[in-house]
């Protein structure tokens, strides 16, 4: 096979740096077959993208906490200011007002800052999930294979065929007919007890039912929302990000 330049690697070396990465986390157990195949076979090359972590760039993310960024011109990027206001990019403007308070019903006693952002996470989510599920549909075969191995068919399949959007919008018509048949007013309008009696009796209904499904896709997205805010990061004691000369907690042998 001939040689690889050193900044485009075959896919068989990108692979065996996968298991190496997998072997560093403690994983164990041989891979599946399916990738063991992809291993053996000759490489082709991969197509254009960033495959290997540059310690220059690395080294820049480090260094720029707490900085505040403008996008440069024509940048795919996007830099979010978590204090300037949002725009929804997937709920109208009343459904965004109301999902916004389904969340903060959800996650209870957190600051309103972190169930906003909660909030602002699944807008973004489900505005980019069609592009995701598109990309998903219309992957490399060899690397749906590679991605069929790592987490499993169930999980990819899953990925190309879930329709969130549609799910969210039919949520969100059965809970506002849901409020009006059992209190003759929107959801906005219900006081917090019967927002949070409404929202209680949504995770009781049959699995199948919109309602049910809105109920556990809310529930999902705002928890991992919320565990990429700050309040939420603070709570699990994250120390990502943070370049420690010494390892925190280990003595040095006397």
């Amino acid at each position: 096979m001939n040689l690889q330049e050193p900044d485009n690697p075959s896919r068989r070396e990108w692979i065996l740096r996968l298991g190496e990465l997998v072997a560093l986390a403690g994983i164990s157990g041989m891979l599946p077959e399916t990738v063991a195949t992809l291993v053996a076979q000759d490489a082709a090359q991969l197509p254009p993208g960033l495959y290997d972590p540059s310690q220059d760039h690395l080294v820049h993310a480090l260094a720029s906490a707490g900085k505040k960024w403008a996008p440069p011109p024509g940048s795919e990027t996007d830099y979010i200011d978590p204090n300037a206001p949002y725009d929804s990019k997937f709920f109208t403007t009343e459904e965004f007002k109301v999902i916004t308070r389904f969340i903060e019903v959800l996650l209870g006693n957190v600051a309103p800052q972190a169930s906003s952002q909660a909030a602002n996470w699944l807008d973004r989510w489900l505005h980019a999930s069609a592009g995701v599920r598109n990309a998903a549909q219309h992957i490399d075969p060899l690397h749906r294979a590679l991605a069929v191995a790592y987490y499993g068919e169930s999980e990819v399949h899953e990925l190309e065929t879930a329709a969130p959007q549609s799910t969210a919008r039919a949520g969100l018509a059965a809970l506002d007919s849901l409020c009006q048949e059992k209190h003759c007013r929107g959801f906005l309008q219900l006081t917090p007890a019967e927002q949070s009696g409404l929202i209680s009796a949504l995770s009781k209904t049959d699995a199948g039912h919109p309602l049910r499904q809105f109920f556990e896709l809310a529930r999902t997205q705002a928890i991992r929302g919320y565990y990429t805010s700050r309040q939420g990061l603070d709570e699990l004691d994250y120390k990502g990000n943070a370049f420690y000369p010494e390892s925190p907690g280990c003595e040095p042998n006397s």
